[in-house]
């Protein structure tokens, strides 16, 4: 199908005409017991040619902050386009969601087997129809994650180096971070980026959990997004940041020299100076307290909130090299 703006679009199998709103189910396959899985996808489209924007979540089933920031897209009427299609699909994994699981039934990632295969795995097929009956369509993408486990990501946007336009909607969306990502082989922004899908892949927050300010930032950012390409409705009050977006080029991890109990000093998101006490580790008979202290001067992008940690678990994930404008 072709990148240019459509009268008629056709995801599915299922038509869409300028300025209609429809819901198209993908059903690839059954729960265990004949239960049907449907994925919504929801379509909104203006009558107004413009281009088409994907805004995706749940490819991982328990990065719940994701689906809140699509939900609320489509709550409080952001999707409805001045100008274009906006496609919102909440969901990816659905077998994930429901099953509060990052992984798909058959214990792959879905954001590791892209571009699929047509008759592979359960994750395969479903990544497989996700390449070939919604990407060619679409011009422009934000993809939203969450950390992984218990590690709590600040909001940030990612993308590959050296890729103008990608730079472009980047400080446009301005998230308080972004960083410099290589796309991953088998993922969905790398397949995306393969179709000339311009995808940014957002994250913040930390699996199964919804918090309130990420969410908000996430919104705020697609608006900011929405309205640099001319297609957020001017009834939507756009929440300007009042400082640009903060690069990161390079990063490092800080892990756990000793197993024990996680005593952490909120220092997420913040600039913080070499020698500052991210965290304590204890054990918890009062044997021991071990200080974590920051290796460098940097920001704290990414905060491990879990209680109890063993040795050699990422902690913390710092900048060491970083540009307010980036250069």
């Amino acid at each position: 199908m072709s990148k240019n703006p459509q009268k008629t679009l056709t995801i599915l199998g299922e038509t869409i005409l300028p300025g209609e709103s429809k819901t198209i189910y993908m059903e690839i396959a059954k729960l265990h017991n004949t239960t049907k899985l449907k994925i919504p996808i929801i379509v909104q489209r203006s009558k107004i040619q413009g281009p088409i924007v994907l805004f995706s979540a749940g490819i991982h089933g328990d990065e719940i902050n994701g689906v809140e920031i699509v939900r609320q897209l489509i709550t409080k009427k952001i999707n409805k386009p001045k100008t274009g299609t906006i496609i919102c699909i909440p969901i990816i994994n659905m077998f994930g969601f429901v099953n509060k699981s990052r992984e798909f039934p058959d214990g792959r990632d879905l954001n590791r087997v892209f571009p699929g295969t047509k008759k592979g795995s359960l994750a395969s097929r479903f990544a497989f129809h996700i390449l070939t009956e919604i990407m060619p369509i679409v011009n422009y993408a934000v993809d939203f994650h969450s950390g992984g486990a218990s590690r709590f990501n600040a909001s940030q946007i990612r993308l590959i180096q050296n890729d103008a336009e990608l730079k472009v909607l980047a400080d446009v969306f301005n998230a308080p971070f972004t960083l410099y990502s290589k796309n991953i082989l088998g993922s969905f922004r790398n397949s995306s980026d393969k179709l000339n899908v311009k995808m940014l892949l957002f994250e913040g927050g930390k699996s199964l959990d919804i918090n309130v300010s990420i969410a908000e930032e996430g919104v705020n950012g697609v608006k900011r997004l929405l309205s640099h390409l001319n297609m957020l409705d001017p009834k939507h009050r756009i929440d300007e940041q009042k400082t640009p977006t903060i690069y990161i080029e390079k990063s490092r991890w800080i892990r756990a020299k000793c197993s024990g109990l996680l005593h952490d000093s909120n220092t997420i998101g913040s600039f913080v100076k070499k020698g500052t006490l991210l965290a304590t580790i204890t054990d918890p008979f009062g044997k021991f307290e071990r200080k974590v202290k920051a290796p460098n001067d940097g920001y704290v992008i990414n905060a491990n909130h879990s209680p109890i940690v063993y040795q050699g678990d990422a902690i913390y994930h710092m900048s060491n090299l970083m540009s307010n404008s980036g250069e």
